[in-house]
């Protein structure tokens, strides 16, 4: 079976020598050793100030909203993960969707404006499938009305915009270390701050409120990650260029392969150092993506269609037409991208995608 997407395993041997030291501390979890070195091994990797690992991708967008969001209106993107919107629910705020470019497919900068409220606390964008917002726009307008910025970047681990981490933008980013992801842990996530009061914020946010064994430092929850699942990081970073090399490589077979006259792709923000973390293609109607999709399926290909349905139209959210979100999501599916990706399944992949247009 051909899946969308495929873990990276280190060599256990490595992974085995990770765990000998975790053995040898006696530590567990509670930001051991092992936890602490791949925090600086990443700040220096993705050149950002701050980080928190995290035990996943969604707590640091829920510990963002319980402080910046305040239980007001939050301007959202319909076209995410369904994380994105859970997380605003969850927190108490109020979603309010702006639509999406037509091919960026990232919030679209010039609606948003339209839609503030007194209400209006914050800014949640999603940098869809690793590729960057308008994020100088969408500054000029937090500025203007005095809004927080939150960006979802699950997608974007080593992500460059004008020459500078995708993480440096906005007043917090969330990343996904799942076992999905270019770089991950197992489960896990982390929070890129650059303020320093506000990163202190956050760090207290995720491990309780502790400010040392026995002071709290405000309301906090257990957002901390395990030293084992720190040794899974330490033992996959020293793949990530080729991880990246060898994703980069199945990308360019699939642009220069698939039919592009009949076939949309998303349009790569300029200025973008892109980490090829999925592929997106673009149907020109639903019909013909759920017909190649079960052609892919019979054949042991299994594509996925990501994002789907549009956020807007989730159950607890109030439901508002998105013409292009509705669109997008009804039209673009994932091809596999991983590491490991043979030539002669990628071209099994696009002769059956190609042939059915």
């Amino acid at each position: 079976m051909i899946t969308v997407t495929k873990t990276f395993f280190p060599p256990i041997e490595e992974y085995q020598l990770q765990l000998q030291r975790i053995w040898k501390n006696q530590w567990l979890t509670n930001r051991g050793e092992l936890l602490l070195e791949l925090e600086e091994k990443l700040k220096n990797h993705l050149s950002v100030s701050n980080i928190i690992i995290t035990n996943n991708g969604t707590i640091p967008l829920q510990i963002a909203l319980k402080l910046l969001g305040k239980g007001g209106e939050v301007i959202t993107t319909p076209f995410s993960y369904v994380a994105t919107t859970a997380a605003i629910v969850w927190e108490n705020c109020t979603p309010v969707f702006v639509d999406i470019h037509p091919e960026y497919l990232t919030i679209d900068e010039s609606k948003i404006e339209a839609a503030i409220t007194e209400k209006t606390t914050a800014i949640l964008a999603t940098h869809v499938f690793g590729n960057p917002c308008n994020v100088e726009a969408i500054e000029v307008i937090a500025k203007k009305y005095n809004l927080k910025v939150i960006y979802d970047a699950a997608h974007c681990f080593g992500v460059r915009y004008k020459n500078q981490s995708i993480f440096n933008y906005g007043d917090m980013s969330s990343c996904s270390f799942h076992a999905t992801k270019l770089f991950h842990t197992g489960e896990g996530g982390a929070i890129f701050c650059k303020e320093e009061s506000l990163y202190k914020q956050f760090f207290y946010s995720h491990n309780f409120g502790h400010n040392g064994p026995l002071e709290f430092h405000g309301l906090g929850v257990n957002g901390k990650i395990s030293e084992l699942q720190a040794a899974m990081g330490l033992s996959v970073f020293p793949y990530m260029d080729l991880i990246i090399s060898e994703r980069k490589k199945v990308v360019e077979y699939y642009e220069k392969s698939l039919d592009f006259s009949k076939l949309g792709k998303m349009k790569i923000r300029k200025n973008t150092d892109w980490n090829y973390s999925y592929y997106p293609v673009l149907f020109a109607d639903e019909t013909t993506l759920l017909d190649v999709e079960a052609k892919l399926i019979a054949d042991g290909i299994m594509p996925r269609r990501y994002f789907y349905p549009s956020l807007n139209n989730l159950p607890y959210c109030e439901n508002v037409k998105m013409q292009v979100s509705d669109s997008v999501a009804s039209r673009v599916l994932c091809l596999p991208l991983y590491v490991g990706l043979k030539d002669i399944d990628l071209n099994k992949i696009i002769v059956l995608i190609n042939s059915n247009l």
